[in-house]
């Protein structure tokens, strides 16, 4: 999957925060995160943009490279946030949220981009 990663090949999602973009893959994201899954099988676009507001950039690389390589060092003074981020966005393992209290957890300060322009906040 790294390899995948680094030559962008068949890339089919952006994430976007603090200006800067970064291209994955949905089904990557999708096998890492019950979040992304549903994002992506409610909002069937090509190729969506999302807007992660209150997003660290270093910590979205760090997510994105732990979900393509399963691994991934994180500062000790960044792992708080980092792992708040991870939580946010539902990470299978760095954080885990039982399925049966699956209602309590929310993604808050995203914003996602639909296909050509149109904007939709989420909950």
């Amino acid at each position: 999957f790294e390899a995948l990663r680094d030559e962008e090949d068949f890339v089919d999602v952006t994430l976007a925060c603090d200006g800067q973009r970064l291209k994955a893959h949905k089904v990557v994201l999708s096998a890492c995160s019950p979040y992304f899954k549903e994002l992506f099988k409610s909002n069937p676009c090509k190729h969506p943009i999302l807007f992660l507001r209150d997003v660290e950039f270093s910590h979205l690389q760090s997510l994105v490279e732990f979900m393509y390589a399963g691994e991934v060092n994180v500062a000790q003074a960044q792992l708080s946030s980092f792992l708040h981020t991870a939580e946010s966005l539902q990470i299978r393992g760095l954080t885990e949220a039982p399925q049966r209290h699956k209602h309590l957890y929310r993604v808050s300060g995203l914003q996602f981009c639909r296909c050509f322009g149109h904007l939709g906040w989420l909950r």
